[in-house]
Protein backbone atom coordinates (compact mmCIF):
# COMPACT_ATOMS: atom_id res chain seq x y z
CA UNK A 1 0.00 0.00 0.00
CA UNK A 2 1.55 3.17 -0.86
CA UNK A 3 1.75 5.88 2.06
CA UNK A 4 1.05 9.31 1.73
CA UNK A 5 3.41 12.31 2.23
CA UNK A 6 1.30 13.77 4.69
CA UNK A 7 -2.05 12.60 6.63
CA UNK A 8 -5.37 14.11 6.72
CA UNK A 9 -4.31 15.84 9.82
CA UNK A 10 -1.53 17.54 8.40
CA UNK A 11 -3.59 18.37 5.44
CA UNK A 12 -5.84 20.07 7.15
CA UNK A 13 -3.39 22.34 9.32
CA UNK A 14 -1.12 23.24 5.84
CA UNK A 15 -4.50 24.25 3.94
CA UNK A 16 -5.39 27.04 6.35
CA UNK A 17 -2.18 28.55 4.77
CA UNK A 18 -1.27 27.08 1.76
CA UNK A 19 -4.87 26.47 -0.06
CA UNK A 20 -4.77 22.89 -2.56
CA UNK A 21 -4.06 22.58 -5.12
CA UNK A 22 -0.25 22.22 -3.75
CA UNK A 23 2.99 20.14 -4.22
CA UNK A 24 4.69 18.68 -1.15
CA UNK A 25 7.56 16.88 -1.11
CA UNK A 26 9.41 15.10 1.79
CA UNK A 27 13.25 15.99 2.76
CA UNK A 28 13.81 12.57 4.88
CA UNK A 29 13.00 10.56 2.00
CA UNK A 30 14.98 12.81 -0.74
CA UNK A 31 17.90 12.10 1.77
CA UNK A 32 17.74 8.79 2.58
CA UNK A 33 16.98 8.34 -1.23
CA UNK A 34 20.50 9.94 -2.32
CA UNK A 35 22.52 7.98 0.59
CA UNK A 36 21.35 5.14 -0.34
CA UNK A 37 22.19 5.55 -3.80
CA UNK A 38 25.73 6.94 -3.07
CA UNK A 39 25.85 3.88 -0.78
CA UNK A 40 25.15 1.27 -4.09
CA UNK A 41 27.56 2.94 -6.02
CA UNK A 42 30.75 3.11 -3.07
CA UNK A 43 32.46 0.48 -5.00
CA UNK A 44 33.24 3.18 -7.74
CA UNK A 45 35.67 5.51 -7.37
CA UNK A 46 34.50 9.07 -8.25
CA UNK A 47 30.75 8.05 -9.09
CA UNK A 48 28.23 11.09 -9.32
CA UNK A 49 24.73 11.54 -9.25
CA UNK A 50 23.95 14.35 -11.54
CA UNK A 51 20.13 15.17 -10.46
CA UNK A 52 17.67 15.88 -13.74
CA UNK A 53 17.06 19.09 -13.26
CA UNK A 54 13.85 19.00 -15.93
CA UNK A 55 12.44 16.52 -13.19
CA UNK A 56 11.87 19.29 -10.09
CA UNK A 57 13.76 22.35 -10.90
CA UNK A 58 13.40 23.69 -7.48
CA UNK A 59 16.66 25.52 -5.52
CA UNK A 60 15.84 24.24 -2.39
CA UNK A 61 15.62 20.75 -3.67
CA UNK A 62 18.70 21.00 -6.17
CA UNK A 63 20.58 22.05 -2.75
CA UNK A 64 19.46 19.58 -0.57
CA UNK A 65 20.89 17.17 -2.99
CA UNK A 66 23.85 19.47 -4.00
CA UNK A 67 24.47 18.83 -0.02
CA UNK A 68 24.84 15.05 -0.25
CA UNK A 69 27.85 15.37 -2.91
CA UNK A 70 25.10 15.72 -6.53
CA UNK A 71 25.56 17.33 -9.10
CA UNK A 72 23.29 18.69 -11.65
CA UNK A 73 21.63 17.64 -15.27
CA UNK A 74 21.13 20.58 -17.42
CA UNK A 75 19.82 21.08 -20.74
CA UNK A 76 18.64 24.22 -21.16
CA UNK A 77 19.72 27.99 -20.41
CA UNK A 78 17.35 28.64 -17.85
CA UNK A 79 18.50 25.18 -16.02
CA UNK A 80 22.18 26.26 -16.08
CA UNK A 81 21.33 30.20 -14.80
CA UNK A 82 19.40 28.21 -12.17
CA UNK A 83 22.66 26.33 -11.24
CA UNK A 84 24.43 29.20 -11.19
CA UNK A 85 22.20 30.97 -8.73
CA UNK A 86 22.15 27.73 -6.20
CA UNK A 87 26.04 28.77 -6.53
CA UNK A 88 26.42 24.76 -8.34
CA UNK A 89 28.70 25.38 -10.86
CA UNK A 90 31.82 23.76 -12.84
CA UNK A 91 32.02 20.10 -13.26
CA UNK A 92 29.02 19.78 -10.95
CA UNK A 93 27.17 20.36 -13.55
CA UNK A 94 26.62 17.68 -16.89
CA UNK A 95 24.96 19.83 -19.62
CA UNK A 96 23.28 17.57 -21.97
CA UNK A 97 21.23 19.28 -24.67
CA UNK A 98 20.56 19.11 -28.16
CA UNK A 99 19.48 21.48 -30.97
CA UNK A 100 21.44 23.69 -28.73
CA UNK A 101 21.72 27.58 -29.85
CA UNK A 102 25.09 28.90 -29.36
CA UNK A 103 24.65 31.33 -26.04
CA UNK A 104 23.78 28.17 -24.45
CA UNK A 105 26.99 26.06 -24.96
CA UNK A 106 28.85 29.54 -24.50
CA UNK A 107 26.85 30.13 -21.21
CA UNK A 108 28.18 26.02 -20.03
CA UNK A 109 31.67 26.95 -20.92
CA UNK A 110 31.78 30.43 -18.65
CA UNK A 111 30.72 27.75 -15.89
CA UNK A 112 33.34 25.22 -16.65
CA UNK A 113 29.97 22.86 -17.21
CA UNK A 114 31.07 19.55 -18.64
CA UNK A 115 29.69 19.78 -22.06
CA UNK A 116 27.57 16.30 -23.58
CA UNK A 117 27.82 16.56 -27.14
CA UNK A 118 24.75 15.13 -29.08
CA UNK A 119 25.78 15.37 -32.40
CA UNK A 120 28.82 15.38 -34.49
CA UNK A 121 27.92 18.40 -35.88
CA UNK A 122 28.40 19.84 -32.58
CA UNK A 123 31.92 19.67 -33.18
CA UNK A 124 32.72 22.18 -35.14
CA UNK A 125 30.21 23.94 -33.71
CA UNK A 126 31.37 24.16 -30.10
CA UNK A 127 34.96 24.54 -31.06
CA UNK A 128 33.71 28.07 -33.19
CA UNK A 129 31.94 29.52 -29.83
CA UNK A 130 35.21 28.21 -28.07
CA UNK A 131 37.37 29.77 -30.49
CA UNK A 132 40.49 27.91 -29.23
CA UNK A 133 40.09 27.34 -26.21
CA UNK A 134 37.89 23.50 -26.16
CA UNK A 135 37.56 22.32 -22.44
CA UNK A 136 39.61 19.61 -21.50
CA UNK A 137 36.74 16.92 -21.08
CA UNK A 138 34.11 16.48 -23.74
CA UNK A 139 31.62 14.02 -23.69
CA UNK A 140 29.09 12.25 -26.50
CA UNK A 141 26.13 10.73 -26.58
CA UNK A 142 25.92 7.37 -28.20
CA UNK A 143 22.62 6.18 -29.85
CA UNK A 144 22.80 2.65 -30.95
CA UNK A 145 20.07 2.46 -33.38
CA UNK A 146 18.77 -1.01 -31.42
CA UNK A 147 15.47 -1.84 -29.81
CA UNK A 148 16.09 -1.66 -25.73
CA UNK A 149 12.47 -2.67 -24.81
CA UNK A 150 14.03 -3.88 -21.08
CA UNK A 151 10.97 -3.20 -18.52
CA UNK A 152 10.58 0.27 -20.63
CA UNK A 153 6.97 1.74 -19.71
CA UNK A 154 7.93 5.23 -21.93
CA UNK A 155 10.68 5.15 -24.15
CA UNK A 156 12.64 2.06 -25.60
CA UNK A 157 13.20 2.61 -29.62
CA UNK A 158 16.30 4.42 -29.65
CA UNK A 159 16.05 4.31 -33.80
CA UNK A 160 13.13 6.42 -33.20
CA UNK A 161 14.80 9.01 -30.73
CA UNK A 162 16.55 11.93 -31.95
CA UNK A 163 19.54 11.88 -29.45
CA UNK A 164 22.72 10.79 -29.84
CA UNK A 165 25.71 9.72 -32.13
CA UNK A 166 25.98 6.76 -34.26
CA UNK A 167 28.95 4.29 -33.77
CA UNK A 168 30.55 5.07 -36.80
CA UNK A 169 30.24 8.81 -35.76
CA UNK A 170 31.56 8.68 -32.19
CA UNK A 171 34.77 7.52 -33.91
CA UNK A 172 34.98 10.30 -35.71
CA UNK A 173 34.02 12.74 -33.52
CA UNK A 174 36.62 11.57 -30.73
CA UNK A 175 39.47 12.05 -33.18
CA UNK A 176 38.44 15.67 -34.66
CA UNK A 177 38.06 16.54 -30.97
CA UNK A 178 41.62 14.79 -30.08
CA UNK A 179 42.99 17.35 -32.68
CA UNK A 180 40.91 20.55 -30.97
CA UNK A 181 43.07 19.74 -28.02
CA UNK A 182 40.56 17.51 -25.88
CA UNK A 183 42.11 15.28 -23.67
CA UNK A 184 39.39 13.27 -21.75
CA UNK A 185 35.85 12.17 -22.80
CA UNK A 186 32.76 11.11 -21.28
CA UNK A 187 30.54 8.79 -22.69
CA UNK A 188 26.77 8.90 -22.15
CA UNK A 189 23.58 7.04 -23.65
CA UNK A 190 19.48 7.41 -22.64
CA UNK A 191 18.18 4.38 -24.80
CA UNK A 192 15.11 3.43 -22.22
CA UNK A 193 12.74 5.38 -19.37
CA UNK A 194 11.09 4.15 -16.08
CA UNK A 195 12.71 1.21 -16.14
CA UNK A 196 11.18 -1.07 -13.28
CA UNK A 197 13.69 -4.42 -13.34
CA UNK A 198 16.92 -4.23 -12.35
CA UNK A 199 18.45 -5.15 -15.52
CA UNK A 200 18.25 -2.09 -17.69
CA UNK A 201 21.60 0.01 -16.24
CA UNK A 202 23.50 -3.28 -16.08
CA UNK A 203 22.60 -3.88 -19.89
CA UNK A 204 23.51 -0.48 -20.93
CA UNK A 205 26.49 0.16 -18.90
CA UNK A 206 27.54 -3.54 -20.62
CA UNK A 207 27.28 -1.52 -23.90
CA UNK A 208 28.71 1.70 -23.12
CA UNK A 209 31.67 0.10 -21.07
CA UNK A 210 32.16 -1.76 -24.47
CA UNK A 211 32.21 0.97 -26.80
CA UNK A 212 34.25 2.88 -24.58
CA UNK A 213 37.46 0.10 -24.59
CA UNK A 214 36.94 0.04 -28.03
CA UNK A 215 37.10 3.65 -28.61
CA UNK A 216 39.95 3.65 -26.07
CA UNK A 217 41.75 1.10 -28.45
CA UNK A 218 40.94 3.03 -31.83
CA UNK A 219 42.10 6.26 -31.11
CA UNK A 220 43.78 6.04 -27.67
CA UNK A 221 41.43 8.23 -26.05
CA UNK A 222 41.05 8.21 -22.17
CA UNK A 223 37.51 7.94 -20.93
CA UNK A 224 37.60 9.82 -17.82
CA UNK A 225 33.83 8.62 -17.11
CA UNK A 226 30.92 6.89 -18.34
CA UNK A 227 27.67 8.29 -17.48
CA UNK A 228 24.37 5.88 -17.69
CA UNK A 229 22.10 8.53 -17.66
CA UNK A 230 18.36 8.66 -16.11
CA UNK A 231 15.82 5.47 -17.05
CA UNK A 232 15.71 3.81 -13.36
CA UNK A 233 11.81 4.14 -13.35
CA UNK A 234 9.51 4.08 -10.22
CA UNK A 235 6.29 2.10 -9.08
CA UNK A 236 3.65 4.69 -10.18
CA UNK A 237 1.48 1.08 -9.31
CA UNK A 238 0.84 -0.41 -6.07
CA UNK A 239 1.76 -3.94 -7.33
CA UNK A 240 4.80 -2.86 -8.86
CA UNK A 241 7.55 -2.88 -6.62
CA UNK A 242 10.76 -0.29 -6.29
CA UNK A 243 14.07 -1.73 -7.96
CA UNK A 244 16.92 -2.75 -6.30
CA UNK A 245 19.62 -0.84 -6.34
CA UNK A 246 21.78 -2.57 -4.87
CA UNK A 247 21.24 -5.05 -7.15
CA UNK A 248 21.50 -2.84 -10.04
CA UNK A 249 25.09 -1.46 -8.72
CA UNK A 250 26.12 -5.17 -8.81
CA UNK A 251 25.09 -5.66 -12.16
CA UNK A 252 27.17 -2.69 -13.44
CA UNK A 253 29.93 -3.24 -11.39
CA UNK A 254 29.94 -7.14 -12.72
CA UNK A 255 30.05 -5.59 -16.05
CA UNK A 256 32.85 -2.76 -15.35
CA UNK A 257 35.45 -5.27 -14.01
CA UNK A 258 34.52 -7.18 -17.42
CA UNK A 259 35.08 -4.61 -19.57
CA UNK A 260 38.36 -2.70 -17.53
CA UNK A 261 41.11 -4.61 -16.66
CA UNK A 262 43.66 -2.17 -18.07
CA UNK A 263 45.08 1.27 -17.15
CA UNK A 264 41.50 3.36 -17.97
CA UNK A 265 39.28 3.21 -15.25
CA UNK A 266 36.69 5.56 -15.71
CA UNK A 267 34.63 6.81 -13.12
CA UNK A 268 30.70 6.62 -13.69
CA UNK A 269 27.97 8.91 -13.31
CA UNK A 270 24.17 8.56 -13.63
CA UNK A 271 21.71 12.00 -14.48
CA UNK A 272 18.66 10.16 -12.48
CA UNK A 273 15.33 12.33 -11.85
CA UNK A 274 12.57 10.15 -11.88
CA UNK A 275 14.26 7.82 -9.81
CA UNK A 276 15.74 10.69 -7.14
CA UNK A 277 12.32 12.74 -6.93
CA UNK A 278 9.45 10.83 -7.84
CA UNK A 279 8.05 8.57 -4.78
CA UNK A 280 8.31 11.76 -2.56
CA UNK A 281 6.42 14.19 -4.18
CA UNK A 282 2.57 14.22 -3.90
CA UNK A 283 0.25 16.89 -5.67
CA UNK A 284 -2.75 17.44 -2.66
CA UNK A 285 -6.06 18.61 -4.25
CA UNK A 286 -9.50 18.62 -2.84
CA UNK A 287 -12.98 17.29 -4.28
CA UNK A 288 -15.47 20.12 -5.03
CA UNK A 289 -17.72 18.80 -6.96
CA UNK A 290 -19.48 15.50 -8.18
CA UNK A 291 -21.10 15.20 -11.76
CA UNK A 292 -23.91 12.03 -12.01
CA UNK A 293 -24.58 11.68 -15.46
CA UNK A 294 -23.62 8.25 -18.14
CA UNK A 295 -20.36 7.86 -15.23
CA UNK A 296 -19.35 9.06 -11.46
CA UNK A 297 -17.26 12.26 -12.11
CA UNK A 298 -15.31 13.44 -8.82
CA UNK A 299 -14.05 17.06 -9.79
CA UNK A 300 -11.42 18.50 -7.83
CA UNK A 301 -9.39 21.89 -7.70
CA UNK A 302 -6.09 20.62 -9.43
CA UNK A 303 -6.29 19.59 -13.05
CA UNK A 304 -3.90 18.51 -15.51
CA UNK A 305 -1.86 21.95 -15.30
CA UNK A 306 -1.02 20.89 -11.96
CA UNK A 307 0.54 17.43 -13.27
CA UNK A 308 -0.01 16.34 -17.13
CA UNK A 309 1.16 12.92 -16.88
CA UNK A 310 -2.38 11.07 -16.89
CA UNK A 311 -3.36 13.68 -19.72
CA UNK A 312 -0.24 12.98 -21.57
CA UNK A 313 0.34 9.20 -21.36
CA UNK A 314 -2.79 7.96 -19.99
CA UNK A 315 -0.32 7.50 -16.81
CA UNK A 316 -1.28 5.63 -13.68
CA UNK A 317 -0.88 7.59 -10.59
CA UNK A 318 -2.35 6.05 -7.03
CA UNK A 319 -4.65 8.18 -5.32
CA UNK A 320 -4.96 8.07 -1.14
CA UNK A 321 -8.28 9.94 0.46
CA UNK A 322 -6.80 11.24 3.75
CA UNK A 323 -8.29 10.31 6.59
CA UNK A 324 -10.16 7.14 4.64
CA UNK A 325 -6.95 5.25 3.79
CA UNK A 326 -8.48 1.96 5.58
CA UNK A 327 -12.23 2.31 4.66
CA UNK A 328 -13.20 -0.04 1.52
CA UNK A 329 -12.62 0.85 -2.25
CA UNK A 330 -16.01 -0.14 -3.12
CA UNK A 331 -17.44 3.34 -5.79
CA UNK A 332 -15.77 4.05 -8.60
CA UNK A 333 -15.30 7.24 -9.92
CA UNK A 334 -13.27 9.17 -12.83
CA UNK A 335 -11.33 11.91 -10.99
CA UNK A 336 -11.61 15.00 -13.09
CA UNK A 337 -9.85 18.90 -13.28
CA UNK A 338 -11.18 21.69 -14.64
CA UNK A 339 -9.89 22.62 -18.04
CA UNK A 340 -11.83 22.70 -20.85
CA UNK A 341 -10.22 19.32 -22.59
CA UNK A 342 -12.11 15.75 -21.86
CA UNK A 343 -8.25 14.51 -21.01
CA UNK A 344 -7.81 16.21 -18.02
CA UNK A 345 -8.61 13.10 -15.84
CA UNK A 346 -6.25 11.62 -12.55
CA UNK A 347 -8.18 8.61 -12.70
CA UNK A 348 -10.44 6.21 -15.12
CA UNK A 349 -12.51 4.13 -13.43
CA UNK A 350 -10.55 4.56 -10.00
CA UNK A 351 -12.21 1.96 -7.59
CA UNK A 352 -12.26 4.79 -4.34
CA UNK A 353 -13.70 4.45 -0.74
CA UNK A 354 -16.71 7.17 -1.13
CA UNK A 355 -15.85 10.26 -1.80
CA UNK A 356 -17.54 13.45 0.01
CA UNK A 357 -17.17 17.35 -0.97
CA UNK A 358 -13.89 18.56 1.03
CA UNK A 359 -12.35 15.57 0.92
CA UNK A 360 -8.55 15.89 0.36
CA UNK A 361 -6.85 13.42 -2.03
CA UNK A 362 -2.81 12.81 -1.89
CA UNK A 363 -2.07 11.93 -5.64
CA UNK A 364 1.26 9.90 -5.05
CA UNK A 365 4.60 9.98 -7.27
CA UNK A 366 4.08 13.78 -8.39
CA UNK A 367 8.04 14.82 -7.10
CA UNK A 368 9.23 14.60 -10.99
CA UNK A 369 7.54 15.58 -13.89
CA UNK A 370 4.57 17.18 -12.11
CA UNK A 371 4.96 20.59 -11.37
CA UNK A 372 7.74 20.99 -13.82
CA UNK A 373 5.36 20.33 -16.78
CA UNK A 374 2.93 22.00 -15.04
CA UNK A 375 1.28 25.18 -18.38
CA UNK A 376 -1.23 28.07 -18.14
CA UNK A 377 -3.54 26.59 -20.51
CA UNK A 378 -7.33 28.27 -19.65
CA UNK A 379 -5.26 30.43 -17.83
CA UNK A 380 -4.69 27.88 -14.87
CA UNK A 381 -1.80 28.96 -12.47
CA UNK A 382 0.74 27.02 -10.82
CA UNK A 383 0.62 25.84 -7.24
CA UNK A 384 2.69 26.25 -4.67
CA UNK A 385 5.19 23.72 -3.80
CA UNK A 386 5.96 22.73 -0.40
CA UNK A 387 8.97 20.73 1.98
CA UNK A 388 7.93 18.07 4.56
CA UNK A 389 10.92 19.01 6.66
CA UNK A 390 12.73 15.96 8.46
CA UNK A 391 11.30 17.71 11.49
CA UNK A 392 7.83 17.70 10.71
CA UNK A 393 7.81 21.23 9.76
CA UNK A 394 6.86 22.54 6.20
CA UNK A 395 8.12 25.00 4.28
CA UNK A 396 7.22 27.26 1.29
CA UNK A 397 9.96 26.69 -1.32
CA UNK A 398 7.98 28.13 -3.90
CA UNK A 399 4.52 30.12 -3.90
CA UNK A 400 1.46 29.88 -5.81
CA UNK A 401 1.03 31.81 -9.00
CA UNK A 402 -0.91 34.80 -9.16
CA UNK A 403 -2.75 36.43 -12.38
CA UNK A 404 -0.05 39.08 -11.76
CA UNK A 405 2.24 36.58 -12.92
CA UNK A 406 0.12 35.40 -15.96
CA UNK A 407 -0.26 39.04 -16.86
CA UNK A 408 3.75 40.05 -16.08
CA UNK A 409 4.16 39.12 -19.93
CA UNK A 410 1.18 39.96 -21.59
CA UNK A 411 1.05 43.57 -23.81
CA UNK A 412 -2.19 45.36 -23.42
CA UNK A 413 -1.45 48.67 -25.86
Amino acid sequence: MKKPIIDKAQAIEIKKTYPTPFHIYDEKGIKDNAVRLYDAFSWCDGFKEHFAVKATPNPTIMKILHSLGCGMDCSSMTELMLCEKCGIVGDDIMFTSNETPAEEYAYALRLGATITLDDITHVDFLAKIADGKMPEVVSLRYNNGKDFAINKQIMGTPQDAKYGMTREQLTQAVRKLQQLGVKRFGLHAFLASNNLGNDYYPALAGILFSTAKELHEETGADFKFVNLSGGIGIPYLPTDEMPDIYAISAGVKREYERAFDGDMKPSLRTELGRYMLGPYGNLITTVVHFKHIYKEYAGVDACAANLMRPAMYGAYHHITVLGKENAPCDHKYDVVGSLCENNDKFAVDRMLPELEIGDILAIHDAGAHGFSMGYNYNGKLRSAELLLREDGSVKLIRRAETPADYFATMVFD
